[in-house]
């Protein structure tokens, strides 16, 4: 995956914007209603990263599967986040989902209907 494609993902995702809290070197991918933050990179490093929220038994079974390319999330909270090297053993299909699902963990809930 390529930065481009990257931040093209990103921002195809429902109410999703591109910030820049950290400075210019860090996009950080929020969701508009809310605020909260899916996903960060630094689209210049080398190697290409993403840090994404990720369910605690998942993102411990990514890093079993995936040693080396798939971490806990460089400087977050380790039980929740995991950093992905891009580009590696980690199929950008894959990416792609765990980019969705840390978007849904995030993203606002839309008010259920009042039974009447």
């Amino acid at each position: 995956m390529t930065p481009d494609a990257l931040v093209d993902f990103c921002l195809s995702l429902p109410q999703a914007v591109e910030t820049f809290p950290f400075g210019e070197e860090t996009s950080v991918f929020k969701t508009s209603g809310n605020g909260k933050i899916f996903a960060l990179s630094a689209l210049a490093g080398e190697p290409l990263t993403v840090s994404l929220k990720c369910d605690p038994e998942e993102s411990r079974a990514l890093r079993e599967e995936f040693a080396g390319q798939i971490t806990p999330g460089y400087h977050l909270n380790k039980k929740h986040w995991i950093t992905i090297v891009l580009g590696g053993q980690v199929e950008d299909a894959l990416v792609e989902q765990l980019l969705r699902d840390s978007h849904s963990l995030v993203r606002p809930r839309v008010p259920r209907a009042r039974a009447q």
